[in-house]
């Protein structure tokens, strides 16, 4: 039987499955299991938990390559350990990474600590300058690498210019695509090589799994894949059945977040109580034409500048009843944060400033709850 061609919202639930046979459960089983029996006296794939190939793992891998525009991808046991795995995989110990200066307060971390500690060089530029990318190449320039939307800024870097660049030398581009999803857009189009996601975040979507893809070539995702065996990075048997499920309501999730975060940062620019709105729907945004030009929809993430500093973002804090002040992004329920002393604590006040992240600055996942609500409770809060 010929396979339907699929939106990415059916996709979201049927894409990678096989023919469906009578009697088959409509939910995927889970095997909560490590191992699996083999036959005796032969040749025969090792099916096993730590080298993430039983069933249910590689169903999502295949829904997860389609969704990205992907040869392939790989699910692990967490945005870091994506992260991680694919730098290994693509870098060795006197390679040269170039980076975008605005990153995630982590990978930021990890590329200035964790890849320096292993002989790999590390350089970062400011995206907005175009040239800078090919004026900070050096003979040993094996990745470029961007994160767009970036976290917690919401500011966007153009892929199509380091990805001429990347093709150009045939050496790899990749990209973080956690903030935006498969649902607003998928890097893979504009030329990247490699697409990370934290599945923590909306692939997922409950608060409820830790988890990290990479989604690329068969090559690239084969030798992720090692590296992941190799330093024990797989994903447990029902974190992946849980991702699998969230995955299914990607689609309807993202558009609500979509939706209900542009009302808010509509209501939020016409506060005199709120100095500065972050959002790439915005006109004000410094990135909105790029926005308008590559995203199918702006996202949830929502950042806002208090005027009293630290002071009048600690009050309001103590006073959210809707949005939960806690970490991560991207799930059903609206979180708030201080970058401050959350994802950029090691940076001193002066050094979050230099990069837009000044004392004051608190950062909104929005949620599925009712627009009205999460106003409601925004405006009871800053008061």
């Amino acid at each position: 039987m010929t396979m339907l061609p699929l939106t990415r919202a059916s996709l979201l639930l049927h894409g990678g499955r096989a023919p469906a046979e009578t009697g088959e459960p409509v939910v995927s089983a889970i095997a909560q299991s490590v191992t699996f029996r083999m036959p005796a006296g032969e040749p025969a794939d090792v099916r096993y938990t730590a080298y993430g190939n039983t069933s249910n793992v590689t169903l999502l891998e295949r829904r997860l390559a389609r969704l990205e525009g992907a040869e392939a991808a790989a699910v692990l046991s967490s945005g870091t350990a994506a992260m991680a795995c694919t730098m290994l995989a693509l870098l060795r110990p006197g390679d040269h990474l170039l980076a975008s200066q605005w990153l995630y307060g982590g990978t930021q971390l990890f590329f200035e600590q964790e890849l320096a500690a292993v002989g790999i060089e590390v350089s970062f530029i400011d995206p907005t300058e175009t040239r800078a990318w090919r004026r900070h190449l050096r003979h040993n320039t094996r990745v470029l690498f961007v994160e767009s939307p970036v976290n917690p800024t919401t500011r966007l870097v153009d892929v199509r210019i380091p990805a001429a660049i990347a093709h150009e030398l045939g050496i790899a581009l990749v990209v973080d695509s956690t903030l935006a999803t498969p649902i607003n857009f998928r890097p893979i189009e504009h030329g990247a090589d490699v697409v990370i996601h934290s599945a923590t975040k909306f692939l997922n979507g409950h608060h409820d799994v830790l988890a990290g893809v990479v989604c690329g070539t068969d090559a690239v995702v084969d030798e992720v894949r090692t590296k992941m065996q190799r330093w024990g990075q797989a994903l447990d048997p029902f974190a992946v059945w849980l991702l699998e499920r969230g995955l299914k309501t990607l689609d309807v999730r993202v558009q609500r977040q979509n939706a209900n975060a542009m009302r808010l940062a509509q209501w939020a620019v016409a506060q005199t109580g709120i100095a500065v709105v972050h959002y790439p729907g915005l006109p004000s945004h410094p990135d909105h034409a790029l926005a308008r030009s590559v995203l199918d929809g702006y996202g949830s993430i929502l950042s806002l500048i208090l005027p009293g500093g630290a002071g009048s973002a600690t009050r309001a804090m103590t006073r959210f009843q809707l949005f939960a002040n806690a970490p991560s992004l991207g799930g059903v329920d609206s979180l708030v944060s201080e970058p401050r002393i959350t994802s950029h604590r090691q940076l001193s006040a002066t050094q979050r400033a230099a990069i837009g992240i000044p004392d004051g600055y608190l950062r909104l996942s929005i949620g599925i709850e009712d627009a009205d609500d999460l106003i409601a409770d925004l405006t009871q809060a800053l008061e």
